[in-house]
Parts: C-alpha cells; structure tokens; sequence
C-alpha cells in the first residue's frame, strides 16, 4: 500500500435507512480510530512464569474520534439528533487504500468551540455499540 492523503479518511453517518445511505461527517481536519482487544490473562502455577492470553475471550472495541471546522449541514444535524437522542447510528469509516469499518456506534462526547478571532470548531467521540465488521477496499 502506498501512502495516503489523511484527509481521505472519512467519517459517515447512516440514514437507518433501507438500504442505509451514509453522509460524510464534513468540516473534520483530524480522524483517529482505535481498534482495542481487552485481554483475559489464563496464567497459572505451571506457566513457566510467562503471562498466558486466552484468545478470543475479551471485549473488542472501536473508538473513534474528530475535529474540525463546524459546517451548518445534514450530517451536523444528524449526529446532534443522534447525541440528544442517546441513539446508536450505524457510521462507515473509510481508510483510503484499506478499506471501510461498518457498525453501530453512540456519541459518546460532541463538543463546540470557538475563539472571537477564529472559525467554529467541533469534535465528536463514537463508542462502538455492537459489531463493526471491516470490507477491504477493491
């Protein structure tokens, strides 16, 4: 894979429609997902005294965050609805070259600021909510 341009990286909300249509987060300057295993340590006495992982046991988690430049759009409408209303929305999380994550996600923090000498900003957190399955790019 050859390197990307991060802002290609995109964030999109669902419509919950059928089939869900996404729209792009827009006005985002800075994308991050984490992808995170908790472990489940199964060391016992004839460990060898080495930490022993059981696979496949833990909590998986994704989390996701932005910033950016606020934008007055439909998707800005939307992820303010969706953290009102404390509702899970399906996002895809585009990652140029790789490929796209896909699952329900809650806003788990939605920030505004704002300097009287510079633009609107936002920020936004998602917490994964159920599966998030990944498709690679073609």
């Amino acid at each position: 894979m050859t390197a990307q341009r991060g802002k290609d990286m995109l964030v999109k909300i669902g419509d919950g429609g059928s089939p869900e249509s996404f729209s792009t987060v827009a006005g985002l300057r800075t994308r991050t997902i984490s992808l995170n295993a908790r472990e489940v340590d199964a060391t016992h006495s004839e460990s060898n005294g080495w930490r022993e992982l059981l696979g496949d046991a833990g909590v998986r988690q994704c989390s996701v965050s932005g910033a950016g430049v606020f934008l007055n759009d439909a998707a800005a409408d939307a992820i303010r609805a969706a953290f009102f209303s404390g509702a899970v929305r399906n996002f895809q999380l585009v990652i140029p070259g790789m490929g796209a994550f896909e699952g329900p996600f809650l806003i788990a923090n939605l920030d505004y600021a704002g300097e009287h000498d510079g633009e609107a900003s936002v920020s936004i957190a998602l917490a994964s909510a159920g599966v998030v399955t990944f498709a690679a790019a073609p």
